[in-house]
């Protein structure tokens, strides 16, 4: 069993910045860094969006359009560990957030796919 555990979200100004984490435990270290990891969100009432993906390897990163310029994927397999650093926040930008993997493209892996518990972020106008 993997665990995803999410961690950084919390409240900022508009315009201002946010890193959150996403560790693996629960596996062997070759699983979680062999596999494609992503983030999403999820407002209120609405389904989860895709934000952003990165390849295992971490040469590969595919964002959303909205986030596109501003938030930027990393990842560390010695430490297994998949960041998202976000710059220049938005109120629109508020929502729970979520780490996922492994993933396929911008969505959902249906098999044995592993979800974070997700970590909220605020953005005050």
């Amino acid at each position: 069993q993997v665990q995803l555990v999410e961690s950084g979200g919390g409240l900022v100004q508009a315009g201002g910045s946010l890193r959150l984490s996403c560790a693996a435990s629960g596996h062997s270290g070759h699983t979680f860094s062999s596999w494609r990891v992503g983030w999403f969100r999820q407002f209120p009432g609405k389904e989860r969006d895709f934000v952003a993906a990165i390849s295992w390897t971490g040469s590969t990163t595919l964002y959303a359009d909205s986030v596109k310029g501003r938030f930027t994927i990393s990842r560390d397999n010695a430490k297994n560990t998949v960041s998202l650093q976000m710059n220049i926040l938005k109120p629109e930008d508020t929502a729970v957030y979520y780490c996922a993997a492994p993933i396929v493209g911008s969505g959902r892996y249906y098999g044995d796919d592993y979800w974070g518990q997700g970590t909220q972020v605020t953005v005050s106008s």
